[in-house]
Order: structure tokens, then C-alpha cells, then sequence
């Protein structure tokens, strides 16, 4: 018996799978989430300075064998290769690349106990959390889906709102490089359908960016201040490419009312000032998730007491 074939016959062994998929994944997100700003920022810079031409060069004396004149001829330095495979992860603090043997997702941080193996220098709770986070979410999501082609795309859209959950908290960036293929996957899988079929996808792209688009025009009119980026219009629109139109209303009131509990809580007990603005982002990916997984039930739970059934 296959591999496959015994995660389809067997649940309890399929959420495993998962949940050990879901460590190993989330170690990955760790690394997208911390470079994939840097890489963005790499890029913008490096195309203003191709548009105002200012890329820094070096020189180097050159010398005519004819003449035996010398002259300064410009050398571009080359870029350090840098992506999400390159260079190996290492230390901030020291430079010593980490082994495989440290970088077992969670285990490692536990074993060095949340220290560089070679410095000693600390290492953020942030890495198990987030690779703790993935796997348990992986392994809801196959509790909810099985072993179907629903699972697939639900733990790709699962990775997908955690690395732009996170990208946003520290940054306040959605990086298109996500939110735009998300929204593209969503659509061509309405054509099977896999989720939602594809008028509903297509409408709920339209209306999902609309919706954020015109609250953002009308927050600016009002206050002459833009009250949130480009990036959570898109991220709307691939909720609604992935989960219907009709989960839209669910997802903005849900996502406000997680911004809401969640702002208070920081200004409490974490002195957030009012005046400091707060990402959008993770709000609407912890409602997209959520009405992934139980939006039809908080749908028809709250249809049914107010007698719309």
C-alpha cells in the first residue's frame, strides 16, 4: 500500500502528515517572511538608481599601451546574490551559517535553547511560534478537508495568509509577488470548481477590491489622509477569487472586529498610541482563514436567528 493511499484511508495519519508538513513549511515561511522585504527593497532601489542614474560605480586606472596614458574606467560592483534559497540562513550576530542539524524546525530552538549554537547571541521566539502556527493550522485544515483536492489548494492558501499575515506586521508590505499569484490561483480554480465556481470567484475578485478601494477613496476625501495601502485591496480581491463574493461581507466584519479587539489589547496593555498606524493585512488574512474553514456554518448560524432561512 502506498504512501497516498494509506493518507486517504486513514485520517488520523493524513492530519500527522500535515502537522509535520506544516513544521517543516512554516521554517520555510520563516525565511520568506524575513527576506522577501529585503529582496523588494533591493529591487527599488536598484531601479530608481537605473532611472536617475545614479548607480554607484568604482573606477580603476587603466593604462593605454600606445600612448601610456592612464585613465579611470568605471567597474560596477557586482550584487551579492541574495534570495529565498541564497545564501545559506546564518547568525545575524556572528555570520556562522547554521547546520542542518539546527535548523529541525522547533526542535533546534528547544535543544540550543533559543541561542545561536555558536555565539550564543538570542534567537526569536518568532521562528518555532511561526513553524508551531503553520503546522497546526496544516493540521486543521486536513481535519476540515481530508484527503481531497480541497486540501491542496486550502493548505497552499493556509501558507499563503500566514507569510502575508506576517510580512505586513512588520513591514506594512503585501508583497504582489503573493497577493497577486493568490489571486490568480483563485480564479483558475473556480474553473473545476474547487471551492466556488467561477462567476462567483470572478465577481468576488471584482467586489473584494472595490469594496476596500472605495473605502479608501472615501476615507481620503473626508480626511485627506490615506487610511490604508494598495496591497489590502488586493488581498481582498484574492479572498473573494478564492472563497466567493458572498463570504465578502463575512471577511470585512470579521477582519474588523479583529482589528478592533486586537488595537485595543495593544493600546492597553502594550501603550500603542492612536495616532500609530496598525496593518491591515493580518486582519484580513485571520477572516479569510477563518471563513475558509467555517464561513458557511457562521453563515447559515446567523441567517437561521435572524429568520432569513
Amino acid at each position: 500500500m502506498t504512501l497516498l493511499s494509506l493518507l486517504q484511508t486513514n485520517p488520523t495519519l493524513l492530519s500527522g502528515f500535515c502537522l509535520a508538513l506544516g513544521l517543516f513549511v512554516g521554517s520555510f515561511l520563516n525565511v520568506v517572511v524575513y527576506r522577501l522585504p529585503l529582496m523588494m527593497e533591493r529591487t527599488w532601489k536598484r531601479e530608481c538608481r537605473e532611472f536617475l542614474k545614479l548607480d554607484e560605480v568604482t573606477t580603476t586606472d587603466s593604462k593605454d599601451t600606445e600612448t601610456g596614458s592612464t585613465t579611470k574606467q568605471p567597474e560596477v560592483p557586482p550584487e551579492e546574490k541574495f534570495n529565498l534559497m541564497v545564501p545559506r540562513s546564518a547568525c545575524p550576530s556572528c555570520g556562522s551559517m547554521i547546520s542542518v542539524w539546527q535548523n529541525i524546525p522547533v526542535i533546534s530552538w528547544l535543544l540550543l535553547r533559543g541561542n545561536c549554537g555558536n555565539c550564543k547571541h538570542p534567537i526569536s521566539v518568532e521562528y518555532p511560534l511561526v513553524e508551531l502556527l503553520t503546522a497546526i493550522l496544516s493540521m486543521a485544515v486536513a481535519m476540515k478537508f481530508g484527503a481531497t483536492i480541497q486540501l491542496v489548494f486550502a493548505l497552499v492558501f493556509t501558507w499563503a495568509l500566514i507569510s502575508l499575515a506576517l510580512i505586513d506586521f512588520h513591514t506594512t508590505l503585501l508583497p504582489d509577488s503573493i497577493t497577486l499569484p493568490l489571486l490568480w490561483l483563485g480564479l483558475l480554480i473556480s474553473l473545476k470548481p474547487v471551492f466556488v465556481a467561477a462567476p462567483d470567484a470572478i465577481v468576488g475578485a471584482a467586489a473584494g477590491y472595490m469594496i476596500l478601494w472605495l473605502v479608501f477613496q472615501a476615507f481620503k476625501l473626508v480626511t485627506g489622509k490615506e487610511g490604508m495601502g494598495f496591497g489590502d485591496f488586493k488581498l481582498l480581491g484574492a479572498l473573494g477569487a478564492w472563497l466567493g463574493w458572498a463570504k465578502l461581507p463575512l471577511i470585512v466584519l470579521l477582519s474588523s472586529l479583529t482589528g478592533a479587539i486586537i488595537g485595543i489589547m495593544m493600546m492597553v496593555f502594550f501603550k500603542h498610541q492612536r495616532s500609530q498606524a496598525i496593518p491591515f493585512g493580518p486582519y484580513l488574512a485571520i477572516a479569510g482563514w477563518i471563513a475558509l474553514m467555517w464561513g458557511d456554518q457562521i453563515v447559515s448560524m446567523y441567517t437561521g436567528q435572524m429568520g432569513l432561512q
